[in-house]
């Protein structure tokens, strides 16, 4: 059997597998689907007015109020309730968005690898990745600072102090910013 032919073997093994085991292993699977979220979580979303005359587009956090403000005008913002970074993850700071993506990857950065050696090198796309629904890639200076704005399935840390210095939302929120915002757009952390 040549590799070609012995690859398409071994998808349709696969492929069975996928049918065959939640039939053979159906309190696997229950449990597992238990896991799947059912909603996009809580939309915190509120019109206010904006404290400072930033153009529109422009995304304000403010951390210890654990509050996003998407600048809709120079006197208007959409405001959402977020998670940040627990005590000593916190930081200030003028970025931009320089990539976004819909149900991201997660490469753990080294620095967390260091803190927690169990975690994995990479959480695919998906229902049980902390990246939740939507990513948006916070730059500086045209480098990746490997922050994140980004969506959560753990919708109890929406919020609260809970990350490693990235911003959690809703997953429901973080699609509605991620429809509104373009790339390139100011983020001013505070």
């Amino acid at each position: 059997m040549g590799k070609r032919q012995a690859g398409k073997a071994w998808r349709r093994l696969a492929g069975a597998l996928l049918v065959l085991v939640p039939l053979a292993f159906p309190a696997i699977a229950e449990a597992a689907s238990a896991r799947v979220p059912r909603n996009l979580g809580q939309t915190t979303a509120t019109m206010v007015s904006a404290a400072q005359a930033h153009p529109a587009g422009t995304i304000v956090i403010k951390s210890d109020e654990r509050t996003l403000d998407l600048v809709l005008s120079g006197n208007s913002a959409l405001r959402y309730r977020i998670g940040v970074g627990r005590d000593g993850f916190r930081w200030t700071g003028v970025v931009r968005i320089g990539r976004k993506a819909e149900w991201p990857d997660w490469r753990p950065p080294a620095e967390m690898k260091a803190r927690s050696p169990e975690l994995p090198e990479l959480v695919p796309a998906g229902p049980f990745n902390p990246m939740g629904a939507r990513g948006l890639y916070l730059y500086r200076g045209g480098a990746d600072t490997l922050y994140r704005i980004h969506g959560t399935n753990e919708q109890s840390t929406v919020g609260e102090f809970a990350s490693s210095g990235c911003f959690r939302m809703s997953n429901a929120d973080v699609i509605d910013l991620y429809n509104r915002v373009k790339l390139g757009a100011t983020v001013v952390v505070k």
